[in-house]
């Protein structure tokens, strides 16, 4: 049961403190009640949020982000990979500490959420932008899970869209022109462009998941750079995945294996992970200006531009949205739908054309119109 008790206060007039048990039934005080009428309409609040399960302890709102997001961080660091956690540790040590650290999570509002969002997509890109808030959110959410907060402020938040960088595709001679300027990485080039791997799952290769008699090769491992440092796992999708290679790459990867035992790696010495290729001083973009040397108009391209490269070669030849989304390791065919849009246009057309064909062969008969 909860009691009302008078006390003075420094001026000499009185106030009210309730004396009221908290639903893990511990003890707890509130003071500052200028009249016992609101002493009692304090009662009857926290009398019906205990009965339904929406109490919220006032102690229980002054937890900083600092400390939530601590917490937060380490959690996170235990399910998602380290090239994920990563840029998020970055958006938290560089964007959120620094505004929000120090604030509990009780005093903080939804409109200046909105300011700050809308000051970093001033200064960062949208994806920054958008991570930096999910950090915020993220720990704002499990404050309502833990019942430090009722709501989190960060709902409804207006973000800056991303914009989609028109994918840069190469053709097949483009390709063939890629790999001679990129001398002793070639391999590399022609393994990205003609099986959609990606970089880390490439530089993680090794000679036993080749069947160059069968044409495939399993994608086992992911390599990826954070901060310096390589980590191995699983690849993105957390599932191997077996990739047809063309005949001719197969030649060039079997001369990559030789000498090398099965545990090793296929690209660069067998032992060392290759590093990717830095931007503007890396083999890759050396090659691409001695390209563009000759042809203005080639494409500048990333080691993940000739992904997409494989995606279009592979529609190019014939095949369908099944068979690339299971090349490309995607989630869903609806997936690499989104992503190639463009690619599957022809189809649009065959559609259109299919159609016409079957109207025809079903002799429909025109009406003539009423009245």
């Amino acid at each position: 049961m909860a009691s009302i008790h008078e006390y003075q206060v420094a001026d000499g007039s009185k106030a009210y403190f309730v004396s009221y048990r908290k639903p893990d039934h511990s003890q707890a005080k509130k003071r500052g009640f200028k009249t016992k009428r609101d002493a009692k309409e304090f009662i009857a609040s926290t009398t019906v949020s205990k009965a339904t399960g929406t109490f919220i302890d006032a102690a229980e709102t002054k937890a900083s982000v600092e400390s939530l997001g601590a917490v937060w961080l380490a959690n996170k660091a235990t399910v998602v990979k380290p090239s994920t956690f990563h840029p998020l540790e970055v958006a938290w040590r560089l964007h959120v500490a620094p505004v929000w650290g120090k604030r509990s999570v009780g005093s903080i509002r939804h409109t200046e959420i909105q300011t700050w969002v809308t000051k970093l997509s001033n200064e960062l890109g949208a994806t920054s932008v958008i991570r930096a808030f999910g950090v915020l959110s993220g720990i704002l959410e499990n404050s309502v899970k833990d019942r430090r907060i009722t709501s989190n402020p960060a709902k409804d938040v207006r973000l800056p869209r991303k914009t989609a960088k028109a994918h840069a595709y190469l053709t097949h001679n483009q390709v063939e022109e890629l790999a001679t300027a990129s001398g002793e990485y070639s391999a590399v080039v022609h393994l990205l462009a003609y099986t959609g791997l990606r970089w880390g799952e490439a530089t993680a290769l090794r000679v036993k998941d080749l069947d160059l008699l069968k044409l495939r090769l399993t994608v086992n491992e992911n390599a990826v750079d954070v901060g310096g440092t390589i980590h191995v796992g699983t690849p993105k999708s957390h599932e191997a995945r077996t990739v047809p290679i063309p005949r001719f790459l197969a030649t060039e990867l079997a001369k990559a294996c030789e000498g090398k035992t099965r545990d090793a790696l296929v690209l660069g010495d067998g032992r060392n992970h290759l590093r990717r290729p830095s931007t503007g001083k890396g083999w890759l973009d050396s090659a691409v200006r001695e390209c563009q040397a000759t042809d203005p108009n080639f494409p500048r391209v990333t080691p993940h531009d000739l992904r997409h490269t494989a995606a279009s070669l592979s529609v190019s030849a014939g095949a369908n949205v099944k068979v690339v989304q299971r090349m490309l390791g995607h989630a869903s065919a609806a997936m690499t739908l989104d992503i190639y849009a463009d690619l599957f246009d022809d189809d649009l057309d065959a559609v259109s054309e299919a159609l016409d064909s079957a109207r025809a062969s079903a002799n429909v008969a025109k009406l003539l119109p009423r009245g």
